[in-house]
């Protein structure tokens, strides 16, 4: 790679150079991403797949809900908008009632 003599430039012009570099590698960086979109596109085709069954990246849903999510199994009967999936840290409520002497399996959703 050729070295450049930059000590004759000004500050200004080293900084609109450095704008201009950063604008070529931006330029760049987008046409080689799209030709790389391209020839995954191309591949995927001629294999008759979509390119996330060809990546392998293909993700099944849950029921309702996005993704992963999991349905809650435990509602608060003083207030239905409370809900726990089972997983993770009890909710105060559930806490709560636990403690007063209730079970678990009084709050399931059936």
């Amino acid at each position: 790679m050729a070295k450049f003599d930059l000590s004759a430039y000004g500050l200004n012009e080293l900084r609109r150079l450095g704008a201009d570099v950063e604008n070529e590698i931006t330029v760049r960086h987008q046409q080689e991403l799209g030709r790389a979109r391209d020839q995954i596109l191309s591949i995927a085709q001629g294999l008759s797949l979509s390119v996330e069954e060809l990546l392998g990246t293909t993700q099944k849903k849950a029921k309702g809900g996005k993704p992963g999510a999991v349905q809650p199994r435990y509602r608060n009967p003083a207030d239905s908008q409370q809900t726990w999936t089972g997983r993770g840290r009890q909710p105060k409520w559930v806490g709560e009632a636990l403690a007063n002497g209730r079970n678990l399996d009084d709050f399931r959703i059936l």
